[in-house]
């Protein structure tokens, strides 16, 4: 239940990064750590799904913590974008690298899991672009390479329209689409033998495809200079591999909600 209740979702996002180049050029490899830095920390409190693809609902509370060199702001940030780095910035259009934590899943998440084999801690990685077709959309897709956790690859596409209700409120939205490997829905929604006798669900061998489509929106609001929260709520509709899975047609859901709330406090320090 602890595990259920709190699970770390812990981002060192060093937005400054891409000028170690310039600054090892200048006087040393690691001179990129110099300079004004910002440490932002919080948490979110969101009611989800036990498990990707459970039709039982569970409230999750998870840390957030951000490290990142103090630079310019990118247009507009969603709470699903990754762990990214960015490697090229134009203004309208931004790509760079991008991470993210897997976090396992076990039984103890979910009754429903018995019989299933654990999935342990793991990583994507990949790349992220993004594209600003107006001042007020933004077109963002990530391409991640699983480490650990699976061996598969995940292709997340997110557009979202955003507007500034007054200079301190923004509001945005838009629709979601997830791709995956057949090696991604072997880990998460694949049943073999062994685990149709331990468990009793059907045996289920899926192979890769289109994983959900979904939309989502936030509200966000800047408190103060340094306080900034928002309510948020997120829908996915799985399809394909991840819908015909048994474990999903015999116990979970192929619809997804997730709504919350999260609040964060920014620090800003210099290191010199």
């Amino acid at each position: 239940m602890a595990k259920a209740l709190l699970v770390g979702s812990v981002s060192v996002f060093l937005a400054g990064a891409t000028t170690m180049a310039a600054a090892g050029e200048k006087s040393g490899f690691f001179d990129w750590i110099h300079g004004d830095w910002y440490l932002t920390v919080g948490a979110a409190g969101f009611a989800a799904p036990e498990f990707e693809g459970a039709g039982d609902t569970i409230f999750r509370a998870t840390p957030m913590i951000s490290l990142g060199k103090v630079g310019p702001e990118a247009r507009f940030v969603s709470r699903n974008d990754n762990i990214s780095f960015s490697l090229y910035d134009s203004g309208a259009f931004r790509t760079g690298a991008v991470g993210k934590i897997v976090f396992p899943r076990d039984a103890d998440d979910a009754d429903d899991l018995n019989g299933l084999s654990d999935v342990g801690w793991g990583a994507e990685l990949g790349a992220f672009a993004e594209v600003y077709p107006t001042d007020w959309l933004r077109v963002r897709g990530e391409l991640r390479q699983g480490v650990g956790a699976h061996h598969g690859v995940v292709a997340d596409v997110a557009v979202d329209a955003f507007t500034d209700v007054t200079e301190t409120v923004r509001v945005s939205g838009g629709p979601r689409l997830s791709m995956a490997s057949a090696d991604y829905f072997r880990t998460y929604y694949g049943v073999d033998a062994g685990e149709s006798a331990a468990s009793g669900l059907s045996e289920y061998d899926p192979g890769g495809g289109l994983k959900s489509v979904g939309a989502g929106g936030a509200v966000t609001w800047k408190t103060t200079d340094r306080i900034t929260t928002s309510a948020f709520a997120e829908y996915a509709r799985l399809l394909g591999p991840a819908a015909d899975s048994s474990l999903v047609e015999e116990r979970g859901s192929k619809n997804q909600f997730m709504i919350g709330m999260s609040a964060t406090y920014r620090f800003d320090f210099t290191v010199p």
